[in-house]
């Protein structure tokens, strides 16, 4: 791969690694109570219904391609999560397990790009240093050139006088 196209790639990545992150920080959060999501207008629901099944599911949209979305209730009271890891693979993990992972490859990725953006940049002043040589060198066999031919006119001169 080259670096623009690595580049590229973990610009697009990140993101959508920083949105899961916080999509499974948001779960474990309401799992362990500390987030109030009800609305006022949840609370008269739940006083007119007797079971309190509703606070234990959440309906959520889930992003499916960039312009694909689709609902679906999860059950905020359980501690297993569903990554998707690419290539046909999903896995399960803890939310906990998830959130390291996460981290982690938020922490790469961010890393990766960092090293991708120096690397770019070195290789942008070595093009122009190669270029600033480039030029050097072609001036100086242009000056090399012209003394050759100016002594040569010379030698001319000098003999046919």
């Amino acid at each position: 791969l080259n670096l623009n196209t690595r580049k590229k790639a973990l610009l697009d990545k990140i993101p959508d690694i920083e949105k899961t992150l916080s999509m499974v920080q948001f779960l474990k959060d309401k799992r362990e109570g500390k987030l109030k999501a009800k609305t006022d207008d949840e609370l008269e629901d739940d006083d007119d219904e007797s079971s309190g099944a509703e606070s234990s599911s959440q309906t959520m949209t889930f992003e499916l391609n960039d312009t694909l979305y689709a609902e679906a209730e999860i059950d905020t009271t359980e501690d297993i999560v569903y990554l998707w890891l690419g290539a046909n693979v999903m896995l399960s993990y803890t939310q906990e397990d998830a959130i390291k992972l996460l981290t982690e490859k938020l922490t790469a990725a961010k890393t990766s790009l960092t090293n991708a953006t120096e690397d770019l940049e070195f290789l942008r002043e070595q093009i122009t240093v190669m270029e600033v040589n480039t030029a050097r060198c072609y001036n100086w066999d242009v000056k090399r050139r012209r003394e050759k031919r100016l002594a040569a006119e010379a030698a001319e001169g000098s003999s046919k006088a």
